[in-house]
């Protein structure tokens, strides 16, 4: 499971132009899925990106985590981060999961976050959407849970 995750000062998504998800300081994670991953790779994952210290202490210093700013997180499902683009010119996308299980791991990390007591917002799995962000710092993060 891969995360782009990035510090925010606020964040949406959209669906046929209407708002679906929005945060205001928090952390914009794409999280894609693939077909090796488990409820193990998922909480990982939601573990290591609500304790990450990517938020500035008094001192300016990148001390605090997202529980420690009780800040919120915008979730949005990104298959194409499993996209092959060693071959060719069109990504491959073979190693996503497939929809139905993908969406079963995805639903598993925002219920992880949320039991964390960290408010969650979400994108629509599965359909086009629009998502705009307002990135502080910037800072933004690469997370695989196959690296831990």
């Amino acid at each position: 499971m891969k995360a782009v995750i990035q510090r925010v000062s606020k964040a949406s998504v959209r669906v046929n132009q209407e708002t679906v998800g929005e945060i205001k300081e928090g952390i914009l994670v794409l999280l894609g899925v693939t077909d090796d991953d488990t409820e193990a790779d998922a909480a990982y994952l939601a573990n290591k990106i609500i304790n990450l210290r990517i938020f500035e202490d008094e001192s300016e210093k990148m001390n605090l985590s997202l529980k420690d700013k009780n800040g919120e997180l915008l979730s949005v499902s990104q298959f194409t981060l499993y996209g092959d683009t060693r071959k060719g010119r069109r990504p491959n996308f073979m190693s996503a999961a497939r929809p139905e299980i993908a969406q079963q791991y995805y639903e598993y990390f925002n219920e992880q976050i949320q039991q964390a007591g960290i408010p969650v917002e979400t994108g629509v799995f599965g359909a086009m959407m629009e998502v705009d962000s307002v990135n502080d710092g910037p800072v933004t993060l690469i997370i695989d849970s196959k690296d831990k």
